[in-house]
């Protein structure tokens, strides 16, 4: 048994290392993905009022890849006590395909894919034609339908695009079908937003379990409520190569009621108290996790931080704006310490909701990140 557990252990720890060290070398985006890696002049260089996730809890400022390790993995510990424990990561989701569909040059799985421990949902898995290994992308929404292009929404159709670009997509909705009211299973004892977080890294592992996915390319993007999912999956669970979050909001901000993160069914739940939903005033005060991560000075640029080395991109709208590099400036900070460049980007629209510019920006920084690079085993870019 114990021999087993170390091996299980090694595995995941030299599949890991093969994940970040694609990124641990200079690596140039494309000319057309190039500016979106620097901020506006105004703020290059200029850090928020948040903690910089390189200052350990005694003190001490983290000055080498070595002590960023010890303070990744205190980060991890905080929050993860913070928002409560995770159920254990299934090791291999079962699935069942329900239909088989052909659309233009893919082939289109509804699939009923176990996504906690005997919790199941139904998704889509597309698969491209073409010659594997593919990368591979898991894009969580409200509803799978609207992700693959079955919906009156098409610039959310991230799982379509990127499946006609060569891609195996995962699209999956809010578990129990209602992103307000999300079903937790039993036992669970963390906050619904860290729980999708949860159901991110078992996605993971459904990928990279199916035939012809390259386990080591494997991103995730969401837009909104997605864009949240996302960001809390691809930060809390390392073996995504690379994100996008789509105008999820960055930070904790109580002047937008769209970066609500303090609402009860992502961070704000608190057994025996249900608070107004909207934003915060003395009728409708914090409660939960929310509540407690506020008070100690917590805010997402820890989890940002996370993502280093691997790159991501903010989609940024009406709730992500400009301004927003003042807070992944502590991001770049961390990557500095690492030598790694070129691993944080944020790309701007006016609204909310996605369009064509800020689609393309998706795609492009999807295709360059996930990309078979020198060293991967001689794997074929798509």
């Amino acid at each position: 048994m114990a021999a087993v557990t170390f091996l299980k252990s090694y595995l995941t720890t030299v599949l890991v290392l093969g994940v970040l060290s694609r990124w641990l070398g200079a690596d140039t985006p494309p000319e057309g993905l190039r500016p979106w890696f620097d901020p506006p002049p105004e703020f290059r260089g200029v850090l928020g009022s948040q903690k910089s996730p390189l200052l350990r809890a005694e003190g001490q400022r983290v000055a080498s890849p070595e002590e960023w390790q010890k303070r990744r993995a205190e980060i991890l510990q905080n929050w993860h006590g913070m928002m409560g424990p995770w159920p254990p990561v299934l090791e291999r989701p079962r699935q069942t395909i329900l239909t088989t569909e052909r659309r233009e040059d893919f082939t289109q799985y509804r699939i009923r894919l176990e996504i906690a421990p005997n919790q199941y949902g139904e998704g889509y898995l597309l698969i491209p034609d073409g010659k594997p290994p593919f990368p591979a992308v898991y894009v969580p929404f409200y509803n799978p339908e609207t992700s693959i292009g079955l919906s009156d929404k098409p610039m959310r159709d991230f799982a379509l695009q990127l499946t006609r670009r060569g891609f195996v997509s995962l699209s999956m909705g809010a578990p129990g079908g209602d992103a307000r009211k999300p079903e937790l299973i039993d036992g669970a004892r963390c906050q619904p937003l860290s729980y999708l977080g949860y159901l991110a890294a078992n996605a993971w592992q459904a990928l990279a379990a199916t035939p012809g996915v390259d386990s080591t390319r494997i991103g995730i993007v969401g837009h909104s409520y997605g864009g949240k999912w996302a960001l809390f999956g691809s930060c809390l669970w390392e073996k995504y190569a690379c994100a996008v979050w789509s105008d999820p909001g960055v930070v904790f901000d109580e002047a937008r009621p769209s970066v609500n993160y303090w609402e009860p069914w992502y961070l704000g739940l608190e057994a025996g108290r249900v608070r107004k939903s909207g934003l915060i005033t003395s009728e409708s005060p914090r409660t939960g996790a929310y509540k407690e991560l506020v008070a100690q000075g917590y805010d997402l640029t820890d989890l940002h931080a996370l993502m280093a080395p691997r790159p991501f991109l903010v989609s940024g709208g009406s709730e992500d704006f400009p301004a927003r590099w003042t807070a992944l400036n502590h991001a770049r900070e961390v990557n500095d310490v690492l030598g790694a460049k070129h691993r944080v980007a944020m790309h701007n629209r006016e609204l909310h909701e996605p369009n064509e510019a800020s689609n393309a920006v998706i795609y492009q920084f999807m295709e360059w990140a996930l990309r078979a690079r020198p060293g991967d085993g001689g794997k074929a870019a798509p």
